[in-house]
């Protein structure tokens, strides 16, 4: 299918729109090939979120982007609107460290994390090792703080921590971030897995009533409310003194402190709780959800 003119013009604009942009098969939440989840993986190691377009979803656009820049294959990433490649180029990127100058982001000092892997844990990973020899650990932190230990072949990672008689391969994101891990294993009805306590990573969003809203709005304490809702919601009510999430709230929450105090609502507290998770991963630490959302401000503070 030949590329037209509108579906050029699409493409242009999502690619000047967004410094970052990854035409795949599936969302990041779920890939729909393996090449395509290996690339969100790979970003997924440097930069907590970034623009991504499902082509399983727009066939002009699948088959457009391949004519669009002479590459036959998806997925496709473009950093500043110029095309870096698929999922092979990506990763070879990630271990050169091109993939981070590309992005603007520093590549963090190599030094050996201290690691604490509790009996159970040890006991096990020695198990797995034992049964595949010449695999190796690896743990990987991605930069919204998602933990994943893995048995893979040795490919002579950066960063290597030993723990017992265990060795821990690590690139040196994910060492940068593992400093005092603790890795505990757990059972339960569903199986065994590994629980991660990580000191460096952003505290939870926490969860605020109503009550302690209308307190902090009252004392004209300096917090930061942002409405999710949509404008229609909007126009039915709103709470004095938020702010629409729009291109103006993203500016404003961008260019505040890491630490400074940002409140999240919409109508029951789902949309907000998931806005707000988006923004912890980008290190911010003093975040709130409001329980309940406007249905509560309504019930409760203001009918």
């Amino acid at each position: 299918m030949a590329l037209d003119n509108e579906t050029r013009g699409i493409i242009d604009q999502v690619l000047s729109a967004n410094k970052v942009v990854l035409f795949m098969k599936g969302t990041p939440q779920q890939p729909q090939c393996g090449f395509s989840a290996t690339t969100v993986s790979t970003l997924e190691m440097l930069i907590p979120d970034f623009m991504s377009i499902n082509v399983l979803e727009h066939p002009s656009i699948r088959d457009g982007i391949k004519e669009f820049a002479n590459w036959p294959t998806i997925p496709q990433l473009y950093i500043d609107g110029e095309l870096i490649g698929g999922s092979d180029i990506v990763t070879d990127m990630l271990q050169s460290g091109e993939l981070a100058d590309a992005l603007g982001v520093d590549k963090p000092e190599s030094d050996t994390p201290t690691i604490v892997i509790d009996n159970k844990g040890l006991e096990v990973m020695k198990k797995a090792l034992d049964s595949q020899p010449g695999n190796a650990l690896h743990l990987q932190i991605n930069a919204g703080w998602s933990h994943t230990i893995s048995l893979g072949p040795d490919k002579g990672s950066a960063v290597q921590a030993t723990v017992g008689e265990i060795q821990i391969h690590m690139d040196p994101w994910s060492a940068a971030r593992a400093d005092g891990l603790k890795m505990t294993m757990e059972e339960d009805l569903t199986g065994t897995r590994f629980s991660f306590d990580n000191p460096n990573a952003p505290p939870p969003v926490n969860q605020m009533t109503v009550q302690t809203l209308k307190e902090k709005l009252d004392s004209d304490a300096k917090v930061i409310l942002i409405d999710v809702r949509s404008d229609e919601e909007r126009a039915s009510a709103s709470i004095d003194g938020s702010r629409h999430w729009n291109e103006e709230a993203m500016q404003l929450v961008e260019s505040s402190p890491k630490d400074a105090e940002l409140i999240f609502h919409c109508h029951s507290g789902g949309r907000s709780q998931a806005l707000a998770e988006s923004i912890r991963q980008r290190g911010y630490t003093n975040l709130h959800n409001v329980i309940g959302g406007m249905q509560a401000w309504a019930a409760e503070i203001d009918g």
